[in-house]
């Protein structure tokens, strides 16, 4: 990579990959989960696939990542890998889960966008492939209705994104810009006053007032209706097919090359998730919640979680063309250079599952190995 190149890339990326790591275990990378749900045990006479012990995943406490919840709650992926322990971290940021892949202390993922796009090219397209799609959906604006009663109302007011560069606040970004209205990415100062906010700590911060809103993922958005806000704006509304890739299923290209048939499993496992998910729409929001609690102590209301697991769709296919939309958006907000994704995906082991459960294909847009 020319040197001037490399540059723009390192001060670009900086803005996801530099930020303080959100950790909630002395490893520094996440939280490892129990396995104390009797359907993750190994089931008797299953053997190891490849001959490998444990295969190290991880994935969000958000319902947005509800296939990796459920997978794990129903025992589908455990089923899928036989006697190959499937071992588990959750994570509040996606900076964190790369840092994670990149150090071994994970193989595969469940991931948003924008971080997978961060942690391909600040690597030179050496640390991960996209291997799926989980998710599309799930994220809104919602706003005090005392303050903001339309969407012109948000210029002047204090909104709330996840974090600086991850995928809400590219989308917000690139929303501000389409109105005409100019915000410095870096401070969030502008027409619009963008405050970086942790999910969980955004619906106290509302209640106290500091902030006017939020473009934020579920549960977060449920929460902060519930706490008396009003969806303003449903970011599937600005999308084609009202689809755009919010999780997607990454792997540790050493770990793809080792072990393609535990790979392999778990991308059985995660098809036969999606297909009991929206087969079984209440017991599959129950066993995500039940995860949910098992992992932070705390399951979600039903009046936060049933609007939230409505308004999210959960596919195989990873929306390949919408991904690369969302890195041309941080491209425009100044937080990017313009990214070779070529490479990004390898959807071969994903496409023969696809093909065995008479399914049909997903493309990679051009962006395949």
């Amino acid at each position: 990579m020319p040197a001037n190149r490399s540059t723009l890339l390192r001060r670009g990326i900086a803005v996801v990959a530099a930020l303080p790591l959100l950790t909630l275990a002395a490893c520094g990378y996440g939280s490892d989960s129990k396995d104390d749900n009797a359907n993750e045990k190994v089931a008797a006479g299953s053997e190891k696939i490849e001959g490998l012990d444990t295969v190290k995943i991880g994935y969000f406490g958000n319902l947005t990542h509800g296939t990796a919840l459920v997978g794990r709650e129903q025992g589908i992926f455990q089923k899928a890998l036989g006697a190959t322990k499937a071992s588990y971290a959750t994570f509040n940021a996606g900076p964190s889960e790369i840092e994670a892949l990149n150090a071994g202390s994970i193989d595969i993922g469940w991931i948003g966008p924008s971080p997978a796009v961060n942690g391909y090219t600040k690597s030179d397209g050496k640390s991960l492939k996209i291997i799926g799609g989980s998710a599309s959906g799930g994220v809104k604006l919602v706003v005090n209705p005392k303050k903001i009663k339309s969407l012109a109302d948000v210029k002047g007011k204090k909104i709330a994104t996840p974090q600086l560069g991850n995928t809400q606040d590219v989308a917000f970004l690139n929303w501000i810009a389409d109105q005409g209205w100019k915000v410095d990415a870096q401070s969030g100062k502008g027409d619009v006053t963008v405050v970086r906010t942790d999910n969980k700590i955004t619906p106290d911060a509302y209640k106290a007032g500091s902030i006017d809103g939020a473009w934020v993922p579920e549960p977060t958005a449920s929460k902060l209706v519930a706490e008396g806000g009003k969806v303003l704006l449903d970011e599937s509304t600005l999308w084609p097919d009202k689809k755009f890739v919010i999780t997607n299923i990454i792997v540790s290209q050493k770990f793809l090359k080792e072990h393609p048939k535990v790979v392999e499993a778990v991308l059985k496992g995660s098809v036969e998730a999606n297909k009991w998910i929206n087969a079984n729409p209440d017991e599959a929001k129950a066993a995500a919640n039940k995860q949910l609690e098992a992992d932070s102590g705390k399951a979600l209301p039903a009046a936060v979680l049933d609007p939230a697991w409505k308004s999210i769709q959960f596919i195989n296919d990873p929306l390949a063309s919408t991904l690369n939309t969302e890195a041309e958006h941080a491209v425009k907000a100044g937080l990017l250079e313009k990214p070779d994704l070529k490479g990004i995906y390898d959807l071969t082991i994903l496409n023969k599952v696809l093909k065995a459960e008479g399914e049909s294909t997903v493309s990679d847009a051009g962006l395949g190995s």
